[in-house]
């Protein structure tokens, strides 16, 4: 580890926090120095377990002038907050997604971070992959020509129906959870084919709710002439394969989203020409979050651009939207 390596704080000692050290740990560029958390008994616990010298409240961890950035890996309702704060501290802000729960939460953080010019960064872990950067490349090559649609999905059966995946308190539910990957997957796409990110809407909503969340969602996002399919459930399974369709071809992903320590390798690209496999190394995706927030702070940028801020709008507005018409047109489970 270099002596310029980035100071990492974590606020938020939970289960994902462990997967981000493991990423971490893979990378170059970042070191663990201090953990944060509502309980100061859990924060040295973890901090001991990884070998951080430092552990308090949040506050405390803030404060501290030997800490350049910050992973924030707190409960969804509470990003906007705590992100704002670890920025006016001075600090680069890597944020768990969904990094608000509304239109107006993001802009109010984005416009900190320019505020403060410090870095800020939405960790779509996926995003910093080499899979998703040469999907990019294909779509803005033409090979598939003018992107017309998308499809995908993320769900999974919770193992009970407990805890904060069913609490509304604190933005529980299907679509912020997991339904937020296949649409910042479809902005992504959008952008990479060039549709007019501003005129993205949502329509054809169907939902179920329990517990006053949404368990089951699918929407239509709209783009100008880009159309995408997104389903998500936290009480089944949903496919994992995303499908980009072009006027010339269309692009396979059977496995879209790869875990949170290896990241996907294969895609099928076909076109009138037959089919080609699309092969890429794997990569520790939340390593590469870590990187790319270390680089965006040595380099003065205060975005990455694997996860662009006019991205993180377009994400968040899609996802109020949807959110608000689920709970509007949803039927109980």
């Amino acid at each position: 580890m270099s002596s310029d390596a980035t100071r990492w704080a974590i606020l938020g000692p939970g289960m994902i926090a462990r997967d981000f050290m493991v990423g971490l740990e893979s990378g170059t560029h970042g070191v663990l120095h201090a953990v944060g958390s509502s309980d100061r008994a859990r924060a040295a616990a973890f901090a001991a377990e990884y070998g951080a010298p430092h552990a308090g409240t949040y506050e405390e961890v803030l404060d501290r002038a030997d800490v350049d950035a910050v992973y924030v890996a707190t409960v969804h309702t509470t990003h906007t907050d705590v992100a704002t704060r670890a920025l006016r501290a001075g600090k680069a802000v890597l944020c768990e997604k969904p990094m608000a729960v509304t239109a107006g939460g993001t802009e109010s953080v984005l416009a900190v971070a320019a505020e403060e010019a410090r870095p800020f960064v939405e960790a779509y872990k996926y995003r910093f992959t080499p899979m998703f950067r040469a999907l990019r490349d294909v779509i803005g090559g033409g090979e598939i020509g003018q992107v017309t649609g998308f499809t995908g999905s993320f769900g999974f059966p919770a193992p009970s129906r407990t805890g904060r995946l069913f609490d509304p308190a604190v933005a529980g539910g299907a679509i912020w959870d997991v339904g937020c990957y296949p649409v910042s997957f479809a902005v992504g796409v959008a952008a990479a084919g060039g549709a007019p990110l501003g005129t993205a809407r949502v329509s054809d909503v169907s939902a179920q709710l329990t517990l006053g969340v949404d368990a089951t969602a699918d929407a239509t996002l709209t783009l100008g002439d880009y159309t995408a399919r997104v389903r998500t459930a936290i009480v089944a399974e949903r496919s994992t394969a995303v499908e980009i369709t072009g006027t010339d071809g269309s692009i396979l992903l059977p496995d879209g989203w790869g875990g949170r320590a290896t990241s996907t390798t294969h895609a099928e690209i076909r076109t009138g020409t037959g089919v080609r496999t699309l092969e890429v190394p794997s990569v520790n995706p939340m390593g590469a979050e870590a990187e790319a927030v270390s680089l965006a702070l040595a380099a003065g940028r205060l975005e990455a651009p694997e996860m662009p801020w006019r991205e993180s709008r377009v994400i968040t507005a899609l996802l109020e939207d949807w959110h608000e018409q689920a709970r509007a047109a949803g039927t109980e489970l």
